[in-house]
């Protein structure tokens, strides 16, 4: 579906603010760091553990929207005879936080960095998170640095990691690289970030990975107000997510070997959910032979098409479930690959934002070094799951009674009114109730009270019937 911003007007004014601190308070959220967590972050950002090794030579970059401060990864791509060489500097989180400390405790407590449309709950005190310990253009600062070898097909041939002190020359963006790619104007460096970007797509496609182009609603703020848009991913944004990918299939690979570790699990769909896909194919009337798996079938549609659209937003549900698992003493468990994945992987590219990724970090490093983990991770992994698990429902709630927020503030005003939609999801149970996804304004909300069932994959002319920024509720009805 094509991009279309739209204005939320006054949405930035008294009555959404006290909904987002209403929401912040009904999901536990914390807000400001206690004193002693951030006296311990000043101090950590002035000294911080630095490693011996210098890679200030290589010249990385990161690429993130344009607004983020918090800059976990940074790379630099090159050839070598016979394929490439991927470095990939990842923000080295223990280099400031003591395990056991106010900070470390803190950190337990949030798990993730939380995403409001007025501001970001961090992980960590912006002392760090967005200063000392972020990736940023021209500062010199630990890192976790990845290098791993790709032979001409971009397959992994050898993969080493260790602490270095590295320094980033350029904060890029991802419509700025697709442009520079597009326009052959990139440099090496960049410019290889679509080859290996490609090789790597392909090796997924030979595992039977699965990467879904679904256009994500999103809320972004300009001149004091908010907005709601689709934002349809670029090739860049896919390229970029596989060298995120590779790392994380790399250190996956290093835990299992070494016997020790914490992996991001997803086991395979069952059947039945499966055969729910299949007749929403039909229903949609998506041509999909029996010989045809779902993973080629994916890679088959295109996003645009609002049958096609309506299609891949239903797949989504295929990826519930995802868990942590940890493993250790060479005790190797029944489940260790992510099924969309197809392969082992491991969270370890956002420690700043993501409290996994730092034992990852950790764990990577002790696995090359032929060498026991530290204790305190050891110490902490057996709880992480449980952590990692509240704290994604945190985010997923905080996510979602955002953007219900701010559609209900974009919409109050204008109940009764008909709107074209396309129908994205329809209750089995129930045809009559479902999910409509609006062309302009970028809303996805629930329809039902029609007197029939609800036309999956069709648009469709609705009425507003609802629209309440109290309770963060917009319903839709077939007009």
């Amino acid at each position: 579906m094509p991009r279309r911003q739209i204005r939320v007007t006054g949405a930035a004014e008294a009555p959404l603010r006290a909904a987002l601190r209403a929401l912040r308070t009904e999901l536990g959220v914390p807000e400001s760091f206690p004193p002693d967590v951030l006296a311990e972050a000043e101090r950590a950002a002035r000294e911080p553990t630095l490693p011996a090794y210098d890679a200030t030579d290589v010249p990385l970059f990161t690429i993130d929207p344009p607004t983020s401060t918090d800059l976990d990864q940074a790379m630099h791509l090159s050839r070598r005879p016979g394929g490439y060489r991927v470095r990939y500097a990842i923000a080295d989180v223990a280099a400031y936080v003591v395990p056991g400390g106010p900070l470390d405790a803190e950190a337990h407590r949030r798990v993730t960095t939380l995403y409001f449309p007025d501001g970001r709950i961090p992980l960590h005190p912006p002392a760090l998170s967005e200063g000392a310990g972020s990736l940023l253009p021209d500062q010199t600062c630990p890192a976790v640095l990845w290098t791993i070898d790709l032979d001409a097909d971009g397959s992994p041939t050898a993969t080493d990691v260790r602490r270095a002190l590295v320094r980033s020359r350029a904060k890029l963006d991802y419509a700025s690289v697709q442009q520079r790619i597009d326009a052959g104007t990139a440099e090496e460096p960049l410019a290889l970030l679509k080859d290996i970007g490609l090789l790597r797509e392909q090796r997924e496609v030979a595992r039977g990975g699965i990467s879904l182009s679904v256009p994500e609603q999103e809320i972004v703020e300009r001149d004091a107000t908010y907005e709601l848009a689709y934002r349809a991913p670029l090739p860049a944004d896919g390229w970029n997510a596989q060298i995120s990918l590779l790392t994380g299939m790399a250190a996956a690979e290093l835990m299992l070997t070494h016997g020790t570790g914490i992996l991001r699990t997803l086991p395979a769909a069952p059947d039945g959910a499966v055969g729910r896909l299949r007749r929403t194919a039909t229903a949609l009337r998506i041509d999909w032979p029996h010989h045809v798996s779902y993973a080629q079938l994916i890679r088959s549609l295109d996003p645009n098409r609002p049958h096609h659209a309506a299609f891949l937003q239903e797949c989504t549900t295929l990826l519930r479930g995802a868990g942590y698992t940890v493993f250790q003493g060479g005790v190797v468990p029944d489940l260790t690959t992510h099924a969309a994945v197809a392969a082992p992987y491991a969270h370890c590219t956002a420690p700043l934002r993501r409290l996994v990724d730092r034992y990852a970090s950790e764990l990577s490093l002790a696995a090359v070094a032929g060498e026991e983990p530290p204790e305190w991770v050891l110490a902490a992994l057996d709880e992480l799951p449980k952590r990692m698990a509240e704290g994604t429902r945190r985010a997923g709630a905080v996510e979602r009674g955002c953007v219900d927020l701010v559609e209900a503030a974009l919409l109050k005003d204008r109940v009764g009114e008909l709107f074209d939609g396309t129908v994205v999801d329809v209750r089995e149970r129930e045809p009559s109730v479902g999910t409509v996804q609006l062309a302009d304004p970028a809303i996805v909300a629930r329809v039902e009270g029609g007197s029939g069932p609800l036309p999956l994959g069709e648009r469709l002319r609705v009425r507003l019937t609802q629209a309440d920024p109290g309770s963060a509720k917009v319903l839709f009805a077939p007009a």
